[in-house]
């Protein structure tokens, strides 16, 4: 995508008053997958820390860490699927561009300002509209539903 998105991270400062800590660019998550805006290790998070979050790269090990996981994901034009389950809830909000939601038993088309919870179950995304799109994503650790996790 052209734009980069801009993350502020807010938080306490040394007087205990709220203020903003991180004023910048997403950390690389490599594989031109986007960006991570933040994560926790746990939930419930612990917001005490002043440090910023790190990521050695997209990975589904992200996404089972047992935290939180807040990112940009990009989707480029023509990409293909990549059926899998992941042990997670998977909040989506299209932020441009159009997506496939491919399902076992169906698919939906989400366009610019649509939303989507995925709920553990097998599923992959494509893109065939012929523009890049981007979603912003928030992934919560969650019992498996079916078989489970297939990454």
């Amino acid at each position: 995508m052209s734009t980069e998105p801009r993350r502020v991270i807010t938080g306490l400062n040394a007087e205990g008053k709220s203020t903003v800590l991180i004023d910048g660019p997403m950390v690389p998550l490599g594989m031109g997958a986007g960006g991570l805006a933040w994560r926790s290790e746990a939930l419930p998070m612990d917001n005490s820390g002043t440090t910023d979050v790190t990521a050695d790269g997209f990975g589904f090990d992200l996404m089972h860490s047992g935290g939180s996981v807040f990112m940009v994901m990009d989707f480029p034009a023509e990409s293909q699927a990549f059926w899998h389950a992941t042990d997670t809830t998977e909040y989506l909000v299209l932020i441009s561009g159009e997506i496939v939601l491919e399902l076992e038993d169906g698919e939906a088309r989400l366009k610019a300002g649509d939303v989507c919870a995925t709920r553990g179950v097998v599923h992959s995304w494509r893109n065939d509209s012929g523009q890049p799109a981007r979603a912003a994503t928030v992934i919560l650790p969650a019992h498996p539903v079916g078989n489970g996790r297939t990454v």
